[in-house]
């Protein structure tokens, strides 16, 4: 059973972790694979050493699959940079995932049109 301060104290941390590295994605990364991308998400595990970025990236699967491997290749300037901006002694590692919620939504939208056009 885990404390409630710890959950609480993980979200913020998620949150704060988003939000940093959302602005050294969007701004700081001068590499040009990394096409236009967003943090939709960060997901820490519960011992605090690793959080799963979920990022949605623009444009077909071979450019969302470089702008992968960019961000890959920047994971330890993001987790320097984050770790010396929110102060952490110890930053988590950052495993970068590719957000497909939205193209899963849209799907579902359009089969959801579809059957009301039927009846």
């Amino acid at each position: 059973m885990e404390k409630r301060g710890a959950k609480y104290h993980r979200g913020r941390l998620g949150e704060a972790l988003r939000e940093e590295i959302e602005t050294i994605v969007e701004g700081e990364l001068g590499d040009p694979r990394i096409g236009l991308a967003s943090v939709t998400a960060v997901e820490m595990a519960e011992d605090g050493r690793s959080a799963r970025v979920l990022i949605s990236i623009e444009g077909n699967d071979a450019e969302c699959q470089q702008s992968l491997e960019g961000l890959t290749a920047a994971v330890g300037y993001i987790r320097h940079e984050v770790a010396d901006r929110l102060h952490l002694r110890r930053a988590p590692e950052l495993y970068f995932q590719l957000d497909r919620s939205e193209k899963f939504k849209a799907r579902i939208d359009d089969l959801l049109k579809r059957t009301k056009k039927r009846k």
